[in-house]
């Protein structure tokens, strides 16, 4: 059958309205769309058609080896006689091998039991490959010493329940050894304050950050540097680290001496111990720290942090997420700010950068709310009139936006504002709505000229669970004892701010007031954050990966202040935590059983991502946006088709269930999209805030095969260099040990398999899948090969490269042509991301065949290359456990060819025609004929004009293409969610 393909022909006539004459091929199946004046007989179109998609299609099952591995597979799956199971078809397929010898697998064409040797002459390719099955020694024929195991394949259905409980026990494991890193650097922290005793004079040279290894003008070290030894180390992305040491990183807004920071620095080198045996016990940590409430923030392992190009760094843990979430509990806030005719000027440009830091302190678990007053009451957000938003990132630029078109004038009745703060807080609280736990105004003024004891009276005594933060805006000091007055009354804290540098030290401080109950109860809560990434971190770090710095959660734990003379006052010492890369948390993932679609996710208790496939740059026009830190991506926002958010909500409630939907995944940079029909299983992730699911896709998603062969032939087909596993695949954990990660997968899996290292964490049904299909597809090597040395083939050079993957994550190539001739030389690494297996996705080439009927190519233009000048077109086909169209994908192949060849075989193909002459009236030769080959989504593989290829058809043909939809040719098909933006997608 041929690939699915649609050949446009537009007829352009020399008047001033152009004539179109329209034939549209898909399959076999000819549509024809005719203007007022001949054209190309329909029968021409037809001949062209099948003359090149015969022979393209020829052309790319011959080199990618398809219907040699097909009738393999076909083979080892044949019934035996009896036999009458759902995993067995009922009858043997005409022309399969004996199925008395069914788990023999027909066509090795080079060699025989031992790799190289060649087949004798009148042996049977599926005799020499028994004899490879078998081992390395070639004994008696297969028939004698082969003894078949009761099922060499069977197929099962995946049960999703069992799938998602078992991940979730996986991931607990994880969550709880980092929560438990971070236990223990908490306790040492707070051990080592307890025996330290401030002193205001104390000097005390610590590694800072930033100035470690650098030299003044004489080649010195600079003071708070001196030489700190750094080695590049891969687990830390490729970073210059310190394993043994920390180091300590102080805002360029603040002294580095300070004598509360000396202190600080002082105590808490005690933890450098703590790190290093945390990271011995866990060699999967990453970053371990300890953020104090003083400013310093010390990072292990120890590494160099680099300014901005003004020489400043704009990092300060006290306002970063995780710092915010355990350092105080969920909160309501209402900020009022002044904006009478006396905050004009600086005043009003310091309390608006008031009224920012306070948005900073804010997390996703709290709510809030901005009101400016005068004479009257004005809402920021006006449409957000007597609420409170959730205080996530999005929401608090909003206001920020907002804030910059305040303006002063008039007088300021702060009385009312007061009350109506008081009444929102009340009422929100009463809904059951919000944090349900503190609450407090902050009031950003330049004064008070009375204390308005009543509106308190009324609202808030004697409970008073509103506390009341007041910022003096300025340096007058004539109305500042009323304000301390209502921060006293209403368990607050006052605070002056005379200048914008004051500002970020003076709105800190409410933080050590909120957290009190907290650490006065020693409640040392975890806290865990949604994906994020830290860009000032990343920025610091000078991070040099091309895929940019990498998401994370992190695990956080307050710490406390445990002297006897402290205890009441509720000191908050700082913030301790440690990062998990969502990397590691995707190598859990059993992906060969989660099929080529499916994929897992897990969200956090207020409903955004943790992990999810879609959690990546945004799209537009082709091209890669970015959303701010990655953080504050609600699960409705990529699983938009569940617009009831049932899902979302059963996993925000911590619930364990199924729910199914049709859904639209967009792929190649949000270009195509595929439809399918989604079951979702989920569950909770106890001990932590997470749910976590997955996703299964109907028909050959919902089942899997396992196969069976001998370990000693597996690890030998596996070895050769034409082998390759996914790199973010775990087959053997590689990771928990130090002596273990030298390793590669294959060397750990033999490692493991052959018992000589029994105490490896290895997926052992995985790896018998990986050693099946190494055997399975091992004649694909010896058939390239002997293509490849076939002088009489690919002559022109035209097929680049033949390659193959399967569902274990295993990968076969072989190259036609020298590596360094490829027309793409990134096809195939990790240059390409579609292109390759990932944690989180089968190649896009794999997912398209996928979705065709097994046997049928399916051909592109990778969008990447045909930027660059340099292309190349892609087909591949998918191949089937069993000769049955709900049977597993279990593999596809393909061919990288020349853009150049492909075009030539189908201008050869338009030069044909039916003429008893042999000569064609009119043709795609004919000048006044624009002919076009356009893919399955409408992206032209083939045009006369050379800048038009991997081009929508619709940019260049507008009126063709609507005719083509209004045809029922093409479906227009919308997408709504912001990670992949393509509302124009077209399959």
């Amino acid at each position: 059958m041929l690939g699915k393909w649609s050949l446009l022909f537009s007829h352009m006539c020399s008047s001033s309205s152009s004539l179109l004459l329209l034939w549209t091929l898909v399959g076999l199946d000819v549509v024809e769309v005719s203007g007022s004046q001949p054209g190309i007989p329909l029968s021409v179109v037809k001949l062209w058609a099948s003359a090149f998609g015969g022979e393209i299609k020829s052309i790319s099952a011959k080199y990618s080896g398809s219907q040699l591995l097909q009738k393999d597979l076909w083979a080892i799956t044949a019934p035996r006689p009896g036999t009458n199971s759902s995993s067995e078809p009922g009858s043997p397929v005409k022309g399969r091998i004996n199925p008395k010898n069914a788990a023999c697998l027909a066509a090795w064409e080079e060699s025989g039991g031992i790799r190289g040797s060649p087949r004798k002459h009148g042996e049977s390719f599926q005799t020499a490959y028994r004899k490879r099955l078998l081992g390395p020694n070639l004994g008696p024929p297969c028939t004698e010493k082969y003894k078949e195991p009761e099922k060499s394949v069977r197929v099962e259905e995946i049960d999703g329940v069992k799938l998602v409980k078992n991940l979730a026990l996986k991931l607990e494991e994880v969550f709880w050894k980092k929560a438990e890193a971070t236990r223990r650097l908490v306790e040492a922290a707070e051990e080592a304050h307890h025996q330290h005793e401030d002193n205001p004079d104390l000097q005390y040279e610590y590694f800072n950050a930033v100035l470690i290894n650098e030299v003044d003008e004489e080649g010195n070290n600079v003071e708070l540097g001196g030489e700190f030894l750094l080695e590049p180390n891969d687990h830390f992305n490729n970073l210059s680290v310190n394993l043994s040491l920390s180091v300590v990183q102080v805002p360029t807004n603040m002294y580095n001496k300070d004598p509360d920071i000396v202190n600080g620095v002082y105590w808490s080198e005690a933890l450098n111990k703590v790190f290093v045996d945390n990271f011995e016990r866990d060699p999967t940590l990453i970053w371990q720290y300890f953020g104090s409430a003083k400013g310093f923030f010390r990072q292990y392992p120890g590494v160099k942090w680099h300014p901005d190009e003004h020489g400043v760094i704009g990092f300060d843990c006290r306002n970063r997420k995780w710092y915010i979430q355990a350092a105080t509990s969920p909160k309501d806030v209402v900020i009022l700010i002044d904006v009478s005719g006396s905050m004009k000027g600086l005043r009003l440009t310091i309390a608006r950068q008031t009224v920012s830091s306070i948005l900073d302190t804010l997390g996703d678990d709290d709510f809030f709310n901005v009101i400016a007053y005068n004479q009257e009451i004005h809402y920021v957000e006006p449409c957000l009139n007597g609420t409170l938003v959730r205080a996530d990132r999005t929401n608090k630029d909003h206001f920020r936006e907002h804030l910059k078109k305040l303006f002063a004038k008039g007088i300021g009745l702060l009385g009312v504002a007061l009350a109506e703060a008081f009444t929102i807080l009340n009422e929100f609280n009463q809904t059951g709505r919000g944090s349900l736990c503190s609450q407090a105004i902050m009031l950003v003024t330049d004064g008070a000229t009375e204390m308005y004891d009543d509106v308190f009276e009324k609202y808030n005594w004697p409970e008073r669970k509103v506390r009341i933060f007041p910022y003096l805006i300025g340096r007058e000091s004539a109305f500042a004892d009323n304000l301390k007055w209502m921060a006293c009354a209403n368990k607050g804290y006052f605070s002056q701010i005379s200048t914008l540098a004051d500002v970020q030290e003076n709105v800190m401080r409410y933080l050590h007031v909120m957290s009190r109950p907290k650490v006065i109860d020693h409640e040392h809560d975890t806290v865990w954050t949604e994906a994020y990434v830290d860009s000032a971190l990343s920025q610091a770090h000078k991070l040099k990966d091309k895929s940019g710095p990498s998401l994370m959660t992190t695990v956080a734990m307050p710490v406390f202040s445990t002297k006897n003379e402290t205890k009441n006052q509720g000191i908050l010492l700082g913030v301790a935590g440690t990062d998990i890369p969502l990397q590691e948390l995707m190598k859990l993932i059993p992906k060969h059983m989660l099929g080529i679609h499916g994929y897992a996710f897990a969200i956090t208790n207020n409903g955004y991502i943790l992990m999810h496939p879609d959690l990546r740059p945004l799209y537009q026009d082709g091209k890669k946006r970015r959303k701010p830190n990655y953080s504050s991506v609600d699960l409705s926002e990529v699983e938009w088709e569940d617009k009831d958010d049932i899902l979302r909500n059963a996993m925000v409630k911590r619930r364990t269930g199924t729910f199914s939907m049709e859904v639209k995944k967009t792929v190649d940079g949000g270009r195509r999209v595929l439809k399918m029909h989604n079951d979702y299983f989920y569950t909770d992730i106890k001990g932590t805030p997470f749910s976590v699911g997955v996703a299964l896709s109907r028909g050959h998603g919902k089942y899997f095969f396992r196969g069976n062969v001998s370990v000693e032939a597996g690890l030998r087909d596996l070895e050769q260099p034409d082998v390759a596993l996914a790199d973010e695949w775990t087959y053997c954990n590689t990771e928990e040990q130090h002596e273990h990660r030298h390793l590669t997968q294959i060397q750990a899996i033999k490692m493991f398999m052959t018992g000589r290292r029994t105490h490896l964490k290895c997926d052992r049904e995985l790896i018998q899948e990986v050693l099946f299909d190494a055997v399975v597809t091992a004649p694909l090597e010896a058939y390239w090969t002997g293509l490849a040395l076939n002088k009489s083939e690919n002559s022109d050079k035209g097929v680049e490269i033949a390659f193959l993957g399967t569902r274990a994550g295993l990968s076969r190539t072989n190259l036609f042509v020298p590596a360094d001739q490829l027309s793409n030389q990134d096809f195939l690494t990790a240059e390409e991301k579609e292109g390759v297996f990932n944690a989180d996705h089968f190649p896009l080439w794999y997912k398209r065949a996928a979705e065709q009927v097994p046997g049928a190519f399916v051909y592109s233009i990778p969008f990447s290359t045909a930027l660059e000048n340099k292309s190349v077109v892609l087909a591949s086909t998918a191949i089937q456990l069993l000769d049955d169209r709900k049977s597993p994908i279990v593999a596809a192949v393909g061919i990288q060819m020349k853009l150049e060849f492909f075009q030539r075989k189908f201008w050869t193909a338009c030069r044909q025609c039916t003429a008893l002459d042999g000569k064609c009236g009119i043709s795609c030769d004919s000048a006044d004929i624009n002919c076009y080959l356009i893919d399955n989504n409408a992206f032209i593989l083939v045009t006369e004009e050379p800048s038009q290829t991997g081009l929508f058809f619709g940019e260049v043909e507008g009126a063709v293409m609507n005719k083509l939809l209004q045809m029922g040719s093409f479906k227009r098909s919308e997408t709504q969610h912001h990670i992949s933006l393509s509302p124009k997608l077209i399959h």
